[in-house]
């Protein structure tokens, strides 16, 4: 764990000049956090009015999530929940299933992957957008903001779907190429990468599902560089793709339109954040310094606060005993409710 008290909060549309400065260092294939200035004025619009909702069911809410350095004010990055997806439009992903054929002539098995376009994930719940400032990837900050959408999702069940995905960027060549797009996608597109990358970061992958082939497409065909980055993430994803495994995420042999980069899923109850999370009452105490590293958050909705801490869980008592070394100020005071769940 770290010194600096970050916390992690809900982004608000005053945020639009930090945000705008951090998706400047994404890079290409980013397409959830554009350097756009309006498309991100857009987005914070809609997360806005998302958390102020008062919803019984998901319908469409986009929430964004920030980290933010206590005192400072400083914004190290982002995070994002998509509540239900498919909603207004199709989303489409990428099947991949196994062709088997055979000769009784030739008395031989031909065998090959197809990728077939579905909707299997309409109505699911999304994380995505999660970024980090390169000098903050270290002292558990990347578990702090990631797992934070989890812990919304624990203390906001109503607000979220039962199956949650997330797509990992697809692999790149250290020049920035797309294998898969140069090998297939873009036969069908008068574009280069970048500028569909773009395109896509701002108006989704729509344009996509509607000028590629609707039947299945045998992998064979594809150039051996394209066949590789199929599932493949790209490499400053492959960190992250293990965080989401032990979060309980896994692959289905599903991949994005675009790129090919892999989409992930998971049931949310079943994810280790909800499943081990709990519920008490916290109590401030200079004697809890050497607790267990946990994650803890307080508040709904837009008051809602993740930061890390050390901690005693008593469950006789249902109490939650804090040090408030470290804590950010002012954002848990004695007696508040929080959900906390310990890291290891």
């Amino acid at each position: 764990m770290v010194s600096a008290p970050w916390f992690v909060r809900p982004a608000g549309i005053a945020d639009l000049d930090a945000i705008y400065d951090l998706a400047g260092q994404t890079g290409p294939g980013f397409t959830n956090l554009p350097a756009d200035r309006d498309g991100l004025r857009t987005r914070l619009e809609r997360s806005d009015a998302s958390f102020d909702r008062d919803l019984s069911a998901p319908d469409d809410e986009l929430y964004i999530f920030l980290l933010e350095e206590s005192g400072t004010g400083r914004i190290g990055g982002t995070a994002m929940i998509f509540s239900r997806i498919g909603v207004t439009r199709p989303f489409y992903s990428y099947k991949i299933t196994r062709l088997s054929q055979y000769s009784r002539e030739l008395d031989r098995i031909v065998t090959t992957d197809v990728l077939n376009l579905v909707n299997d994930f309409a109505g699911a719940s999304e994380v995505g957008g999660l970024f980090l400032l390169p000098d903050l990837r270290t002292g558990g900050l990347g578990k702090l903001l990631a797992r934070s959408r989890y812990l919304f999702m624990a203390m906001h069940r109503e607000r979220i779907s039962d199956l949650v995905l997330t797509e990992l960027r697809g692999y790149q060549e250290p020049d920035g190429v797309s294998p898969f797009w140069d090998g297939l996608t873009r036969r069908f597109f008068d574009l280069e990468f970048h500028e569909a990358d773009r395109f896509h970061a701002l108006n989704g992958n729509q344009f996509v599902a509607d000028l590629m082939p609707k039947y299945p497409i045998y992998t064979k065909l594809l150039s051996p560089e394209a066949q590789a980055a199929i599932g493949k993430p790209h490499r400053s994803g492959v960190a992250a793709m293990k965080m989401l495994e032990a979060e309980g995420f896994h692959h289905e042999r599903y991949v994005d339109l675009f790129d090919a980069g892999p989409t992930l899923q998971c049931e949310v109850d079943r994810l280790r954040t909800v499943r081990e999370g709990r519920l008490a009452r916290v109590t401030l105490t200079g004697g809890a310094g050497d607790g267990e590293p946990m994650l803890v958050a307080t508040g709904r909705c837009r008051s809602f606060r993740v930061m890390q801490a050390r901690g005693l869980y008593s469950q006789a008592a249902d109490a939650l005993r804090l040090s408030p070394a470290g804590l950010p100020r002012g954002l848990l005071g004695e007696g508040d409710p929080a959900f906390f769940v310990t890291l290891g």
